[in-house]
């Protein structure tokens, strides 16, 4: 999948329900929390991390490209 953005950042979790991998915001929290997350290919448990663009987020078996 990809995303483009429009602004400097999104917020993880924001981008994570957004994208359909979280139903909820506290979904995504969740997510995070238990390691389920990978950003660039590494474990991420910042919630609020700044998604920037030729960031690629790896969640439940789906990466997103952002661009």
């Amino acid at each position: 999948m990809e995303f483009e953005l429009k602004t400097e950042y999104i917020e993880l979790i924001k981008l994570l329900k957004l994208m359909g991998v979280a139903d909820s915001g506290s979904e995504a929290k969740e997510m995070v929390e238990k390691e389920l997350v990978r950003v660039n290919g590494e474990i991420e448990l910042r919630k609020r991390y700044k998604v920037k663009k030729k960031d690629i987020i790896s969640a439940n078996e789906i990466d997103i490209k952002v661009v």
